[in-house]
């Protein structure tokens, strides 16, 4: 007879529909930890998300640099296959947020501030706190209560958004010092969240300045087949785990298992297809670090990180073998020379190809290939040769498209970048994207990427 774990073995393992996610990692992705679902292919994942950047910042205890979800393995997917993830929607819940430029406090860290905090009065690595009153000084290490922090602000503020989410307004002292201390309400931190909620620090400059949400996810992606920090899952922060000092570092050879799941690419918003290769059994999909703004670049290294709510869709894509994402971005969001060309447009070229006795001009779609790296330029050869590589086609051909088709932009300082250009149709259906581009940028008569308003 079999044994009661025996028969929990041979249980089949029950494939949701949906699968709604509302925990947390304490930072690290670990493929050899358990997944939740699976979900179905094409099925839906909805997340309930914490923010990321500052809170986990200054919480020594969460040692990845954010706090991210649970990934969810989705059935089917196995190593060698992608998954494209439809973003349905995003929904930024957090009423306020702070944010600003920072450095790491000397001595309160083993080699990386993100990863090895350690308390300055105990010596505790990653040790537990508690927040005492509000301000800079107000996360004390819960054991010997020293100020434990591992970092603070340059320049900081806290900006307040309207109920429709719409705008955001830098507050003043008294006003960001109110929201200081109903912090954890302000921030909407979700009931399984362990962060400090970065309100708690008040910072107060630039009051008055204005800004409007355009909300997305600063970590989406799947699970990489080395256990690392979620903040590091990319080819700059990666850098700081090579020989480090703590226990998550990694060879250059290992952090090339990375996924590039954190990417801080504006364009990973409602209305975009994201797809991810597959480096695990399941796939493992996270989300986190929502931000309900930023401008190309992340230039100061952090922004207006939220709390909210995520749908998404997922579909294995057999045997589409990726070394990091591909990004099919919402026609706003493409460079003006990617965008899809109009019929009066192809008409005009038809006609010209004609008059030099050509049969007629290729058939294109946008496609955003994502490259990372230890710098911009390191970043763009990364995603030149992920292009190349994904569309059978020369490095040299990949250059030319950008540049006449296209454009090299920047996800974020110092090394995320956006490969974006019009792909020849055939080459996309060769490597089983046809049906994606077609889905996402409109083709009715099979052949033609349908029209679209020029700015």
């Amino acid at each position: 007879m079999a044994s009661a774990a025996e028969t929990r073995e041979r249980r089949p393992t029950c494939v949701a529909d949906v699968v709604v996610v509302n925990r947390f990692t304490d930072g690290i992705l670990d493929p050899s930890r358990t997944m939740l679902g699976p979900v179905r292919d094409g099925g839906t994942i909805i997340a309930e998300t914490a923010p990321g950047c500052w809170g986990p910042m200054i919480t020594p205890a969460i040692r990845g640099g954010h706090e991210v979800t649970i990934p969810v393995a989705v059935s089917g997917a196995a190593v060698g296959d992608a998954i494209a993830i439809r973003i349905r929607e995003i929904l930024v819940t957090s009423q306020a947020t702070a944010s600003g430029t920072g450095r790491a406090m000397d001595g309160r860290f083993l080699g990386d501030p993100f990863v090895a905090a350690v308390c300055p009065g105990c010596g505790t690595q990653n040790p537990a706190t508690v927040l005492r009153g509000i301000g800079p000084e107000s996360v004390r290490c819960a054991v010997c209560g020293a100020d434990a922090t591992p970092f603070t602000f340059d320049q900081g503020y806290t900006m307040a958004f309207d109920d429709e989410r719409c705008v955001g307004v830098a507050l003043p002292r008294e006003a960001a010092e109110q929201l200081a201390h109903r912090a954890r309400e302000c921030a909407a931190l979700p009931a399984n969240s362990v962060q400090n909620p970065i309100l708690t620090f008040a910072p107060c400059e630039l009051a008055g300045m204005m800004a409007r949400l355009r909300p997305f996810l600063g970590q989406l992606g799947t699970t990489p087949a080395v256990a690392m920090p979620d903040s590091h899952n990319a080819g700059d922060f990666g850098q700081f785990l090579i020989g480090a000092p703590h226990g998550f570092a990694l060879t250059a050879e290992q952090l090339e298992l990375r996924t590039d799941g954190h990417m801080d690419i504006d364009a990973v918003r409602a209305g975009a297809v994201l797809i991810c290769p597959v480096k695990v059994p399941g796939g493992g999909i996270y989300l986190g670090d929502m931000h309900a703004l930023q401008g190309d670049g992340e230039i100061a290294g952090h922004t207006c990180d939220v709390s909210g709510r995520v749908t998404l869709q997922v579909h294995v894509l057999r045997g589409l073998q990726l070394d990091g994402p591909v990004l099919l971005p919402c026609v706003d969001d493409l460079p003006p020379l990617a965008r899809p060309f109009t019929s009066s447009e192809r008409l005009q070229a038809e006609k010209l190809a004609a008059r030099f006795g050509m049969a007629g001009v290729e058939q294109t779609a946008p496609i955003s290939v994502i490259g990372s790296g230890a710098s911009l330029n390191l970043a763009t050869d990364n995603g030149l040769a992920r292009a190349a590589m994904l569309l059978r086609m020369s490095i040299s051909e990949v250059r030319n498209r950008a540049t006449v088709n296209g454009a090299i932009e920047i996800g974020r300082h110092p090394g995320v970048v956006q490969i974006t250009f019009l792909a020849p149709l055939s080459r996309l259906d060769a490597c089983g994207l046809g049906p994606l581009v077609r889905e996402q940028y409109g083709a009715p008569d099979g052949n033609s990427v349908k029209d679209f308003p020029r700015e």
